[in-house]
């Protein structure tokens, strides 16, 4: 994987840059749309592609790893083959998922005993077995196996947290390194920066993470719960640590607004279920602001889903013909919403490296900002 920064923005720490993976080439800021179990939720891969344009999504190790199982990936030849995605695509670890297992999971220094959520079957993650099993899922960009604490966050169980992290980094990164990938193509390893909102532990482990010299570099624990000052704050001091020659993603985050603004503070890739999750349910994400379909204001509004928009299905359907199918349970309506959603965040991360390149970026990101959360 090669990363090369192109351009950073005058009046913030916006960056615009190109990643290369085996399977292609990122522009970035990225957004990464979530397929957890190998789909992202209602959207065929040729309308990711064409319609969404998006360049890279996600894949889940928990979930893949429970369903299909990796006998099953692995005889089909990996997950690009198994669903016929061929664009990069990034594995989160599983740790989120097996940590908000709260119930029914033990944490200790070997890794995490977890019942299944399908059927009540006992397994074990550990940083070795987790590596292991992403080889086997064959992603592009694989991440570590840490510990992402819940918020809010008893400080000295943040610090053990963070500790217990760094040290299975090091077993992630040895079995990684000691170990081939399985169809013939490079992987990357990212790890994750933990700490919880506590400055002292997310600049501790910043510098941790950035001495193992991988490729790239992701931020956890900050989409949890907390507000988004401290997001951002602990953003900001974890890109300050971070090199600037490495792509730098924020895990699990977030609203269109939350993007903007940690792509001021230096962020290049996101990931998020907002937009498929909020799509089933409604609501609409427009460069002009939120739209919840489910209103009765839209009943006869015959205009547009988003006359803004370049995406077909945005200037073929009416905003009361969404309407309809959502209240309908029409599969059909949470299809066209998921779409719009999708080809919005891939729209506003493409036009905000456009601002970046042309010099505009914190401006425009400022006027955005004051529309993006309005409700109309």
């Amino acid at each position: 994987m090669k990363f090369t920064l192109q351009s950073t923005d005058t009046n913030s720490k916006a960056r615009a840059g190109e990643l290369v993976t085996a399977h292609g080439t990122i522009q970035t800021p990225i957004f990464m749309p979530v397929g957890t179990a190998g789909s992202v939720k209602g959207v065929h891969q040729h309308e990711l592609k064409q319609d969404v344009q998006a360049q890279i999504i996600l894949g889940n190790t928990y979930h893949l790893y429970l369903r299909p199982g990796l006998d099953i990936i692995q005889a089909a030849g990996g997950l690009h083959k198994f669903n016929g995605w061929d664009k990069p695509i990034l594995t989160d670890s599983g740790g989120y998922q097996v940590y908000s297992l709260t119930e029914v999971r033990k944490i200790k220094e070997e890794g995490v005993t977890f019942r299944s959520h399908i059927d009540g079957s006992k397994h074990l993650f550990t940083p070795e077995n987790v590596m292991d099993t992403q080889r086997v899922i064959g992603a592009d960009i694989i991440m570590a196996f840490d510990e992402c604490t819940p918020y809010p966050c008893d400080y000295r169980y943040a610090a053990r947290s963070l500790d217990m992290t760094h040290r299975w980094l090091k077993r992630c990164c040895d079995r990684f390194d000691n170990t081939e990938a399985l169809y013939g193509y490079e992987q990357t390893l990212f790890p994750i920066v933990q700490g919880s909102v506590y400055k002292d532990l997310r600049e501790k482990s910043a510098e941790t993470i950035a001495s193992f010299g991988r490729d790239g570099n992701a931020i956890g624990g900050l989409s949890v719960g907390e507000p988004a000052e401290e997001m951002y704050a602990m953003t900001e001091i974890v890109n300050a640590i971070l090199p600037v020659d490495k792509p730098r993603y924020l895990m699990g985050v977030g609203t269109p607004i939350n993007i903007l603004e940690n792509i001021a503070l230096g962020i290049d890739m996101f990931d998020c279920v907002m937009p498929t999750r909020n799509a089933r349910n409604g609501m609409l994400f427009t460069r002009k602001g939120i739209i919840n379909i489910k209103n009765k204001k839209w009943e006869a509004d015959f205009s547009p889903i988003d006359p803004d928009s370049d995406l077909h299905t945005d200037l073929f359907y009416s905003k009361a013909y969404l309407r309809h199918l959502i209240h309908s349970k029409e599969l059909l309506g949470a299809q066209i919403a998921t779409l719009h959603n999708l080809h919005f965040y891939l729209w506003l991360v493409k036009e905000a490296r456009t601002k970046i390149l042309a010099g505009t970026f914190y401006e425009w990101k400022n006027k955005m900002v004051k529309q993006l959360g309005e409700r109309l």
